[in-house]
């Protein structure tokens, strides 16, 4: 009874690394859409699914390696993701690929190749993986300029479309999405156990009778495969080959795998916490980017990078205090409670702020002397100072009061479902109606504030 007590205690404290990010992504999403609304829009989703995409895939190449333990991280991530850009542009400009499906077997042939001759070495030279990847690095970033010495050549046509970014509904985007489904597929089988098992403790699971050698060199395929995609990727982002740009991604991209909460040491990590930490670091690009620091905009950049390295290396070494300390608490429920708080300021943001701006150039416009109506999120005003009727107030009001009892609700939720390794159907279905009832929410609200400005004029009476 006991041990079955721990176990269910241990599945809900287990994810406790994910709280950090989670906070950090709507922190940031927060500041993001209320210093620039165009975020939320389908062009500017569009525009960072593109941007991102390479970032996350890099980040899953590395979970998959530093999940089989020794401290494997990939430093050369970036310069082969580098080297399959220039050779794809290369091989097309000499017309030796034409086929998209030639370049997606090319590219992955490529990254496959090269994380198993590393795997080789490292299993069977019985080197270490850090100075295997050194050198993997400082290689291949020769290579890549003795290829491509300056930027230059162009994508495939077929491709020229991919990094556009003006909709949401992209390739690039079914990419991401089949990507992180696949591993998410594979944390089911008993590889991936084996792997986290081989990660945490390498002697435990040789006695066990893990086939050591067989899952660390299919670790390395399968990060292989994610850094050719995720070259594939960034071709399509800048549209040409590029020997030098890639290399940046190997420091942002290890920021970001501990950043989502994968353990250096091994036998941690998750698709969904590197997700969690590549949108992190594109939200922290994407908000300094909304300020001004002239010339000194890269290094602030780069700064902000390692500064977010050393706290998550610290967090990471809190991660089993807080663990004692909030074994209760759901991340997946703080995630939903986040996401209704962060609607609520998309409406604020992209309503009360710009529908009033609207309005009045309207009003200029036509030289009108009526009142402009606005909405201050929940509260109806005039710009007069009067305020609207009681009638006008009972509908806001009240929708604003379902909405914090449902968050009350979720909120005795964490408790309640915290130690379940699964819901129960009841709370999935109280789940989804309060998501729908958000749903209609936001829909009430934004036909709310379509209403054409002429209704809300008060009509003179006639004599």
């Amino acid at each position: 009874m006991n041990d079955s007590c721990t176990e269910t205690q241990g599945g809900s404290a287990s994810n406790t690394y994910l709280l950090v990010p989670i906070l950090l992504l709507f922190l940031l999403l927060i500041i993001a859409v209320l210093r620039s609304p165009n975020l939320v829009s389908s062009a500017g989703i569009g525009s960072a699914v593109i941007v991102m995409t390479p970032l996350v895939l890099a980040t899953y190449s590395l979970m998959a390696l530093a999940m089989a333990g020794r401290g494997t991280v990939d430093l050369s991530v970036g310069p082969l993701m580098g080297f399959v850009n220039v050779t794809l542009v290369v091989l097309n400009g000499l017309g030796a690929l034409e086929s998209p499906l030639l370049f997606f077997l090319y590219a992955i042939a490529v990254g496959v190749a090269y994380q198993l001759l590393m795997g080789l070495i490292i299993v069977y030279v019985r080197v270490q993986p850090i100075i295997v990847a050194l050198s993997g690095y400082l290689a291949l970033s020769g290579i890549n300029l003795v290829i491509l010495p300056r930027p230059g050549g162009t994508a495939p046509e077929w491709m020229s479309a991919w990094g556009l970014g003006t909709t949401i509904d992209s390739p690039i985007l079914v990419i991401l999405v089949l990507c992180t489904a696949a591993w998410l597929i594979f944390t089911r089988t008993a590889f991936y156990g084996h792997l986290r098992l081989m990660g945490s403790d390498e002697r435990a699971a040789y006695t066990s009778g893990v086939r050591i050698t067989i899952v660390r060199l299919g670790a390395h395929c399968i990060a292989g495969i994610f850094s050719a995609l995720a070259a594939l990727t960034y071709t399509a982002l800048i549209g040409s080959g590029d020997p030098t740009q890639g290399t940046t991604y190997t420091l942002i991209s290890v920021t970001a795998l501990v950043l989502g909460g994968t353990s250096l040491a091994g036998g941690r990590g998750g698709a969904i916490g590197s997700l969690l930490g590549a949108v992190n670091l594109f939200l922290i690009g994407y908000v300094l980017a909304t300020f001004s620091f002239g010339a000194v905009q890269g290094f602030v950049t780069d700064l902000a990078y390692g500064a977010i390295l050393v706290l998550s290396l610290l967090l990471t070494i809190a991660i089993p205090w807080l663990q004692r300390r909030i074994r209760h608490v759901s991340p997946a429920l703080i995630f939903i409670v986040l996401s209704m708080l962060f609607v609520g300021v998309i409406l604020h943001a992209k309503y009360d702020y710009a529908a009033p701006a609207k309005l009045a150039e309207v009003a200029i416009a036509s030289k009108a002397a009526t009142p402009v109506h606005s909405v201050d999120f929940v509260f109806e005003r005039w710009e007069d100072g009067t305020q609207a009727s009681s009638g006008t107030l009972a509908k806001p009001i009240t929708l604003f009061s379902l909405l914090i009892l449902s968050v009350l609700v979720i909120a005795r939720a964490l408790v309640l479902q915290s130690q379940q390794r699964r819901w129960s159907p009841r709370m999935i279905i109280i789940m989804l109606v309060l998501l729908g009832f958000a749903a209609y929410l936001v829909a009430t609200y934004v036909d709310a504030r379509q209403m054409p400005a002429a209704a809300t004029k008060p009509v003179k009476a006639t004599p």
